[in-house]
């Protein structure tokens, strides 16, 4: 009895095991790259928003470089979210409180994105806090709006503009 037992534990280890290292080899990462302008306007201790242009994805041409198609995306996370200043270069993340991204389609509802709260760098590049939300109908459509809302802790005699590094996990149907 002890055998199967250590038998049957044995094969399950592997079979969850080999699961992750399917998924692994059926994943891929997209990148993508936005700018936002942080206003000198903007005021004090009080959230106000940044609403971008649509982003244009180039997930069509992801999809299709690593052998696969939309309809078999099964899962898409955000991985990682980093924000830099590209303009004024000698500007840091001093001045930001806070910063929350929320991603959304024309037919698809607004989520939060990520985040960072009680903000207190002073480098020029921070990385947000991703969530944990399923993004498929986001990453599969052609084009897709990020809301920025950011609360700032000091005036802005110049506008800021901070470029927005996404990288989003794509994992997909092997059929």
């Amino acid at each position: 009895m002890k055998s199967k037992l250590v038998a049957f534990c044995l094969f399950l280890a592997v079979f969850l095991n080999s699961c992750d290292t399917v998924d692994d080899l059926l994943s891929f990462t997209i990148s993508n790259e936005t700018s936002i302008k942080i206003k000198s306007t903007s005021p004090i201790n009080l959230p106000s928003e940044i609403i971008k242009p649509d982003v244009t994805t180039n997930s069509s041409a992801e999809f299709e470089n690593n052998k696969t198609k939309a309809s078999l995306v099964k899962d898409v996370k955000i991985r990682s979210l980093k924000l830099s200043i590209a303009d004024p270069a000698d500007k840091t993340f001093t001045f930001l409180k806070s910063i929350h991204l929320y991603i959304s389609t024309s037919n698809s509802d607004e989520i939060e994105l990520a985040y960072l709260d009680n903000i207190n760098s002073t480098s020029n590049t921070i990385d947000l806090i991703c969530t944990d939300a399923r993004l498929d109908q986001y990453i599969k459509a052609d084009k897709y709006k990020i809301r920025t809302k950011v609360t700032l802790k000091e005036t802005l005699t110049k506008d800021v503009t901070v470029k927005a590094d996404m990288k989003f996990r794509v994992t997909a149907d092997p059929f």
